[in-house]
């Protein structure tokens, strides 16, 4: 039986595919717990009108992430901490902060879209943070920890 998955299923196939299963278990399992539906002639045309208009939003929506990525590229960061006489920072510096200077530059970006090599930042130095602005667009940035 073919059917279309409503999610991503471990060793089954991901959302928005048209794959053949076992007609129990499509029927028994799959379509009561609405991990999928049936692949009916009516549900393929809505499935196919969805994926046109999903590709056109996700192009929309990358666009703008290229577009920021390209505003991005020019910034540096500095980021003001209270440290030691050693050059040990109290506390740490992580994707909080860098979200926060970010957003005092005009870039609204979410912290849990931003990751370090490091967990946290315990030393004064220069640093560089990934900045996950789409699936495909990704930017690397530099910033600057500094005593205060």
């Amino acid at each position: 039986m073919e059917i279309i998955l409503l999610e991503d299923r471990p060793n089954l196939g991901h959302k928005d595919e048209i794959i053949n299963v076992k007609d129990g278990y499509a029927r028994n399992f799959l379509i009561p717990k609405g991990y999928a539906i049936m692949a009916t002639k009516s549900a393929r045309k809505v499935h196919d009108e969805n994926q046109r208009q999903r590709a056109h939003k996700e192009e929309k929506i990358k666009n703008e992430a290229e577009a920021i990525a390209a505003k991005m590229e020019s910034i540096t960061l500095s980021l003001g901490a209270k440290t030691s006489s050693k050059g040990k920072i109290f506390g740490s510096v992580n994707t909080i902060q860098i979200a926060e200077a970010l957003a005092a530059k005009g870039f609204e970006i979410d912290r849990k879209n931003i990751s370090l090599k490091e967990e946290a930042i315990k030393e004064i130095g220069k640093y560089s943070a990934t900045i996950h602005l789409h699936k495909d667009v990704s930017i690397k940035i530099d910033f600057e920890i500094v005593a205060e």
